[in-house]
């Protein structure tokens, strides 16, 4: 079971480390918002995941499948809530073109 639990939280760091890369090395918000939003969301299930597996408790387990649940509905619900507020606010997405000087 050990082995599972600690399978499970190293997937979930994986994913944490991958999302906060994305964010570094992204141009925009746009694909920024898209690479926390994957892997964040997948990092948490992994990581919620190895936590209820080391639960001794059946009901911990539970309440946290629930959260994880919840999180995996509600993330890419709020990433893309942000993606529209933005792009309806004027932010422009990346063209690859240099940004002119202002």
């Amino acid at each position: 079971m050990s082995a599972l639990v600690g399978a499970c939280l190293a997937a979930g760091l994986f994913f944490h480390g991958v999302a906060a890369l994305g964010v570094l090395r992204m141009p925009d918000f746009y694909t920024r918002l898209h690479a926390v939003s994957k892997a964040e969301t997948l990092g948490v299930v992994l990581t919620l995941a190895g936590v209820a597996a080391a639960s001794d408790s059946v009901l911990t387990a539970v309440k946290i499948a629930f959260v994880a649940m919840f999180l995996f509905l509600a993330n890419p619900t709020a990433t893309h809530a942000l993606g529209r507020a933005a792009f309806r606010l004027g932010v422009p997405p990346w063209t690859g073109e240099p940004e002119p000087d202002r």
